[in-house]
């Protein structure tokens, strides 16, 4: 996360139905068979909650990526201090770091159905003691806004289950983005982002290699 300001200059994107057959086939070219079963298992979750209430749909896969993927540092896993890695980049290595949760919760809900607006990845300062002096580090979550002008519950590997933002009270909000744009905070009342598309490059890489890989 250290290099993530300098890579929130990227274009974003929305998405469409994913080519699963595709997906599977580029993730055994890289990864080989083992993480086939993780595999079948994120495709049987997105095919099942297709039909199913939104609640639904957070709770199963924040719960997925959480057990699934083992928490991991860019350095140890990519060698590379930032690295935002794709969905099927988590599923093959089986670990990531904070945005590659937030990004593979992010991404599954969207396939989903879920609508853009009310997703949103957001950068915060996550407090590491209770005292307001105490020290700070970078970090990703993904929340969830049922209504523009409803609390946003927010989905995070730190966490197990899912938290009004008010009960978060350790996540300092920096700004926040999803597909329509990057906004300068992280309430849902802000209808326009206040930077469009083409201001991120490290989600439009991330963008680009995920269509590679079978997202549409």
């Amino acid at each position: 996360m250290g290099l993530l300001l300098a890579g929130l200059c990227m274009a974003l994107a929305s998405h469409g139905a994913a080519n699963f057959d595709r997906l599977l086939a580029t993730l055994t070219e890289r990864w080989g068979a083992g993480p086939a079963p993780k595999f079948t298992g994120w495709r049987t979750l997105i095919t099942n909650l297709a039909s199913s209430q939104d609640n639904d749909r957070l709770k199963r896969t924040n719960d997925f990526f959480n057990r699934q993927v083992l928490f991991g540092e860019d350095a140890v896993v990519w060698g590379q201090p930032d690295y935002w890695a794709t969905p099927m980049e988590s599923i093959g290595k089986g670990s990531g770091d904070c945005e590659d949760f937030a990004i593979a919760k992010y991404y599954t809900l969207r396939e989903m159905g879920v609508a853009p607006e009310k997703l949103r990845l957001i950068y915060v300062r996550l407090k590491t003691g209770s005292a307001d002096a105490a020290p700070s580090q970078a970090h990703m979550v993904l929340a969830y806004y049922a209504q523009p002008d409803a609390e946003p519950l927010v989905m995070d590997n730190l966490v197990g289950d899912i938290r009004p933002a008010s009960r978060r009270t350790d996540l300092v909000p920096v700004f926040s983005f999803n597909s329509e744009g990057v906004f300068n905070g992280t309430s849902g009342r802000e209808a326009n982002p206040a930077a469009g598309v083409g201001r991120m490059s490290r989600w439009e890489d991330l963008l680009k290699r995920a269509r590679t890989e079978g997202f549409e």
